[in-house]
């Protein structure tokens, strides 16, 4: 291909590359998302990249491709691995924007349409559409659309997955490709490359746009076991083109951060430290050493209190203190307190607390000593390693969010809450960590600035305290199904919304009568709250009144 060809001019908005190695029956499946956008068919094209499949996959996309005349298929030998059929894919590609979809996986009926507005009205280079799915949990990162934003500046780090949208001219001209042949972690070198590139992502969160669905067979490439060594070659190399792209310091560190929290300190974190089949010694080995060689101090001193200590044992050598600290922080629980729920312009709302507590329920607290904060000692007891631990900023990465889990679609939403961390006395010489705020759920907003679709809504939180992360069941007295805002309708169609208790006591949503009908539901019941203070005075009323009433 000449310089000219590479950079052609592009005369098509968009294409989809898509990997193939026998895939079989998931051709079928899922095609009809890729092949029917609403954008239209003369708008894009559908580019299989067949890498020698020995099943019956050439034919089955042959097929696709006579039917279809959006869509072209490509044959090569096999290159072992997704890399190299994405890479021939964007160099044949003819689209302004090209979309990634793995072979097993799925697009929303307008994904490319909504995708393809918001890259062309921010002159986008990299758009992230919202992911939903059964491969991993919602991401914060999808929480609100957002025009523009970089990997200096919002959690991008936090979606290294290439299931996104790239401006075409952008990838050649940076030279970004993905590595060719095995190559684990392809996806991450491929994205670190891209994020350290621009300044320009945006981010689409209010339609699901890509399905990344675990397939029946487990046969996904990234539910496969791992081989240590080269997992953490690959490793190696991410963190390299993370390096390459900034210069020492801050920055630098905060984008390596992410590395060390998930993929290094997972390592040696609960419950993987504590297996008895892993062979966790080799593992630890190869990570710590990783982390000499490719880590700075600084990416170690960000993270809050009890990662700094996992990471802090690990450089030093003691797998000891590792297994120790799990086995203390893998006991520690969540705990929400919510207030009552009420009605306020059409947003169901209510106090919410929370924080961390051990098993037993006591809370996890901080102890002021000599002018220092120190780690709630009952987490370093029996440790060989450490006696005492200072905290440093109590503040720092604590995060605490609401999620609203659809029940049946397999997607989630974070709708707007006012949650602040503070910390409370809890004792003398003692104190805690809590998260306070306001739980607060519109329904015509809770969908990443939209309505929420008809449907049940599990309400969840997520809580993030001293490098300690839990789920969070958001509980309540179920003295009757329905809480005690009760039903109501929102909206000019007058949709009708009703919170409830569930069998396990936890709060839901049904939004547009999905369970409860509303003509159905029994009359609220009005409760007066008295003062303490009043109650007696009243009660001696009370009585002298009836017994003053002349008898029947």
């Amino acid at each position: 291909m000449t310089t000219a060809e590479k950079f052609a001019p592009h005369t098509l908005r968009a294409t989809i590359v898509v990997p193939i190695y026998n895939a079989s029956h998931y051709i079928e499946s899922c095609a009809p998302s890729l092949l029917r956008q609403s954008i239209g068919p003369d708008q894009y094209e559908v580019v299989y990249v067949n890498d020698g499949s020995t099943d019956d996959s050439g034919e089955r996309l042959d097929r696709l491709a006579a039917a279809h005349p959006h869509v072209r298929v490509i044959h090569q030998e096999n290159s072992g691995w997704p890399g190299k059929p994405r890479n021939v894919g964007v160099a044949s590609s003819r689209g302004e924007f090209i979309q990634f979809v793995d072979q097993d996986d799925e697009l929303g009926e307008e994904a490319l349409e909504r995708l393809c507005a918001l890259g062309t009205k921010n002159e986008s280079d990299i758009v992230l559409g919202k992911v939903v799915g059964t491969m991993q949990p919602p991401s914060t990162v999808f929480a609100r659309t957002i025009d523009r934003c970089s990997v200096r500046d919002h959690s991008l780090m936090d979606s290294l997955t290439p299931h996104k949208m790239f401006r075409r001219s952008f990838l050649l001209e940076n030279g970004i490709k993905f590595p060719e042949g095995r190559c684990r972690l392809e996806d991450q070198l491929f994205m670190a490359r891209a994020y350290v590139a621009t300044e320009r992502v945006s981010v689409l969160a209010d339609h699901p746009c890509y399905y990344w669905m675990r397939r029946e067979d487990r046969g996904n490439n990234s539910s496969a076991p791992i081989d240590v060594q080269g997992y953490f070659g690959n490793l190696r190399q991410v963190v390299q083109a993370l390096k390459d792209g900034t210069e020492p310091g801050p920055e630098r560190d905060t984008l390596l951060r992410r590395t060390y929290r998930v993929e290094i300190l997972h390592q040696v974190s609960e419950p993987r430290v504590l297996s008895p089949t892993l062979d966790v010694r080799s593992r630890f080995e190869t990570v710590r050493q990783l982390v000499a060689d490719e880590f700075s101090p600084g990416v170690r001193e960000g993270l809050p209190a009890v990662q700094r200590l996992r990471a802090t044992l690990l450089e030093d050598g003691r797998l000891d203190g590792l297994r120790a600290l799990a086995e203390r922080t893998r006991t520690l629980r969540s705990r929400a307190d919510l207030g009552r729920l009420r009605w306020r312009d059409g947003r169901l709302t209510a106090p919410l607390q929370m924080t961390m507590t051990h098993a037993d329920g006591t809370p996890v607290v901080m102890v002021e000593r000599d002018g220092r904060l120190l780690l709630d000692p009952r987490l370093l007891e029996g440790n060989p390693a450490v006696t005492e631990w200072e905290i440093g900023d109590p503040l720092r990465a604590v995060s605490a969010h609401v999620l609203l889990k659809d029940r049946k679609r397999p997607m989630g939403w974070f709708p707007t809450c006012d949650l602040r961390a503070v910390v409370v006395p809890a004792g003398p010489g003692r104190s805690r960590l809590v998260v306070r705020g306001e739980l607060e759920i519109d329904p015509l907003t809770a969908a990443g600035g939209g309505s929420l679709q008809r449907g049940i809504y599990d309400v969840r939180g997520s809580l993030q305290l001293l490098g300690v992360g839990r789920s969070v069941r958001i509980e309540g007295d179920r003295r009757s199904e329905l809480t005690a805002a009760g039903a109501t309708r929102v909206g000019p169609d007058a949709v009708g919304v009703v919170p409830y208790w569930t069998a396990g006591r936890t709060l839901a949503v049904d939004v547009d009568e999905f369970y409860h009908r509303m003509d159905a539901l029994p009359p609220r019941r009005w409760t007066v709250h008295i003062p303490a203070p009043a109650r007696r005075p009243l009660g001696r009323t009370w009585r002298s009144l009836r017994a003053m009433a002349p008898r029947r």
